[in-house]
């Protein structure tokens, strides 16, 4: 597949206001792992390939397991993840495919024991930079493969 355009170049306030968003939720105190985390299965419900290979580099980088890595398809059955990993998880699957346009009480009131406000909505605002980050390499047909760690 060819790149159609490349959307940083078109259009370099668009992608600063992108940017802007992604640098403030990896200051946001979230932990980077679980921000990783997030971001690989939220690609992978997407089918990103550029944003896959991005973030399971930068896992890796970081310190991820290839295992935490392979198992994330299927999170719910591996034993592998802690209880808040877990929960964002579930909530970023939520808020991603928005079943029947909402998000349901009982994810949320998960989400709500795990995370205080502010870690809640630093959370969804990683989800919702990651799903616009999917959309727009998905549309214009980013490369995947090229991507090093630190590159962001």
């Amino acid at each position: 597949m060819q790149q159609r355009l490349n959307h940083r170049l078109a259009s370099p306030k668009g992608f600063a206001a992108m940017l802007g968003l992604e640098q403030y939720t990896r200051s946001s105190g979230l932990e980077l792992p679980l921000l990783e985390l997030v971001k690989t299965r939220v690609s992978q419900i997407n089918g990103c390939a550029f944003c896959l290979d991005m973030h399971t580099k930068d896992a890796r980088a970081a310190g991820e397991t290839e295992q935490r890595l392979y198992l994330l398809p299927v999170w719910r059955e591996a034993p592998c993840y802690t209880p808040r990993e877990r929960t964002a998880l579930a909530w970023a699957e939520a808020v991603t495919l928005l079943k029947d346009q909402q998000v349901d009480d009982a994810t949320y009131e998960q989400a709500r024991a795990q995370f205080d406000e502010k870690q809640l909505v630093d959370l969804t605002l990683a989800i919702v930079a990651i799903n616009g980050w999917n959309r727009l390499s998905i549309a214009f047909r980013t490369e995947a493969g090229t991507y090093q760690p630190g590159q962001h």
